[in-house]
């Protein structure tokens, strides 16, 4: 099916049954944390997480996830968030409080069917909620998996970068290879998987820490938990994970035409550099721009809706129960009801 999918609406059902009626290649990046295995019942009838065994879990949610692949663009990407739990009885998938590596299972089986896994991004979590058993450590740390729908997957690294904390280095004779000894080539004693240090060790001759605009993030993300309970549901999503995910993985403005993300090109001056303005990829002249969209098939309390309408992105949400969708709305309502109504800059549907 193709056309077009109406963005900033909320579709109450089954993520499955409501995915099916979104466009192809609609959506610019998923953010989403599925229920988890046998760790809440939402008292929902056909609701995700309450099977008997782990590996059921994954297949029931592999249909889901083949859904997404089609609904995204090609350069689409999965940001997936999961929790695992401990086996209470072998017949959940293994001995009885082990941990059942529930989204390790879910990873592989994705990866074989063909998605690509960018990242394992470690969620470390701040507040971590205390534990008072006895014989293993308390779990403070939940994985979001990054995938990508293919090879050319867009992603703003620019967007995210932090603030470097070391001083930059005294400034020293390089060799042709960039290192601080003639022929010594860093980079040539790595595995043929592994980054090279050429760069970095060029930047570091130069008297600079890094890029100029800060540095990669990283892929363990020092984070709070969102804090609060909202109604029934709790609302441990937090926005802030939400938000760096979608500056990373929605462009902020997309051709209403071809779809295709704009980018901002950096200006260097100096040792400094500055993110310039938008700029169109594509060659669909006198066409307009729209805002790039996030999709949750399983959108609980309505975190991602809120993270993308502040971030200036579209969304679309599913959510299968109607009380944790009334929750979402009345969330939305308040955040709009703060802000004045001004243009959205990242509209503009072209010429008349």
């Amino acid at each position: 099916m193709t056309g077009r999918t109406e963005p900033r609406r909320l579709l109450i059902g089954d993520a499955l049954t409501e995915l099916r009626t979104l466009a192809d290649a609609s959506i610019d990046m998923v953010l989403t944390s599925p229920p988890y295995f046998r760790l809440r019942d939402y008292g929902q009838g056909g609701q995700i997480g309450l099977e008997p065994h782990v590996d059921d879990w994954v297949q029931r949610l592999l249909p889901v996830m083949r859904e997404l692949r089609r609904v995204l663009r090609p350069t689409g990407s999965l940001w997936l968030n999961l929790g695992d739990t401990y086996a209470t009885h072998l017949r959940e998938g293994a001995e009885r409080k082990s941990l059942l590596l529930g989204p390790e299972r879910l990873a592989l089986a994705m990866a074989a069917d063909g998605w690509i896994l960018r990242n394992k991004i470690v969620w470390a979590k701040t507040n971590p909620r205390p534990t008072s058993v006895p014989d293993r450590l308390a779990c403070t740390w939940e994985p979001v998996y990054l995938f990508a729908a293919g090879p050319r997957a867009f992603f703003d690294i620019d967007a995210i970068r932090q603030p470097h904390r070391t001083r930059p280095p005294q400034v020293r004779q390089t060799g042709k290879h960039g290192c601080s000894r003639p022929g010594a080539a860093r980079g040539k004693y790595l595995g043929p998987n592994s980054d090279r240090l050429g760069g970095l060790t060029a930047l570091k001759a130069q008297g600079r820490v890094g890029h100029p605009l800060g540095k990669n993030p990283g892929d363990v993300w020092q984070l709070a938990t969102g804090g609060l309970r909202i109604g029934s549901h709790p609302a441990v999503f937090p926005p802030a994970l939400a938000e760096r995910a979608i500056l990373a993985g929605c462009p902020e403005r997309r051709c209403s035409n071809c779809r295709t993300a704009y980018r901002r090109l950096v200006r260097r001056i100096g040792a400094t550099a500055v993110r310039g303005a938008l700029r169109r990829q594509c060659s669909c002249t006198g066409k307009g721009f729209e805002p790039g969209v996030v999709l949750d098939p399983f959108l609980g309390a309505g975190t991602t809706a809120l993270a993308a309408e502040r971030l200036g992105r579209d969304w679309v949400g599913i959510e299968l129960n109607p009380d944790y969708a009334a929750l979402t709305i009345e969330r939305l309502r308040q955040e709009r009801a703060t802000k004045a109504v001004q243009p959205d800059p990242n509209r503009n549907h072209g010429p008349p």
